[in-house]
């Protein structure tokens, strides 16, 4: 059977700089944690003002209460 398998050195590329890898993928994680937040206090109170009586301002206030409480907890 034909062997191609390379006889020469393996160039690999650059160094991986992995610090900022890790700067990276910490800052995604934050940003989709806080961005699933919002969307669920999101539809939470866009459910509270259209199924209750209570209207646009209480569920306004309600979306900041849940936006922060949930990034007190969030920490």
């Amino acid at each position: 059977m034909a062997d191609n398998a390379t006889t020469g050195p393996v160039e690999l590329g650059a160094d991986m700089d992995y610090a900022e890898h890790e700067k990276t993928y910490s800052l995604f994680l934050g940003l989709t944690k806080y961005i699933a937040l919002i969307t669920a206090a999101l539809l939470i109170a866009m459910a509270f003002g259209f199924f209750t009586a209570a209207g646009f301002i209480s569920s306004t206030i309600l979306f900041i209460l849940i936006c922060a409480v949930g990034a007190y907890l969030l920490r």
